[in-house]
């Protein structure tokens, strides 16, 4: 049946040059940013946080694990696996500061 068709939806091009150009402007204008990447659960698919040195992120997702490395390597910054290392506690630190404010 037609209807049970998976599509992909016609901007995905556009929202992946996004998503890459978001990933680059945060790697480029912040230091000692480093990549983790978080697997998929039921409700999303995989992710990557980037973290600066300051502790701000930021959260994109990506179709798979091996495209986190991809970008990771492209940009030229460490990645870690999540659910091996854990999140660093300045990102910990930096959103319990966020909320706060």
């Amino acid at each position: 049946m037609a209807f049970f068709r998976s599509r992909k939806p016609r901007d995905e091009p556009e929202a992946r040059k996004a998503t890459l150009a978001h990933l680059r402007e945060f790697a480029s204008t912040r230091g000692g940013v480093e990549a983790y990447i978080e697997p998929p659960t039921h409700v999303t698919q995989t992710t990557v946080v980037l973290v600066a040195v300051t502790g701000e992120w930021t959260r994109r997702k990506v179709p798979d694990a091996r495209t986190a490395r991809e970008i990771a390597r492209d940009l030229g910054i460490p990645v870690y696996d999540v659910q091996l290392t854990g999140y660093p506690r300045r990102m910990r630190e930096w959103s319990a500061r966020q909320r706060a404010d």
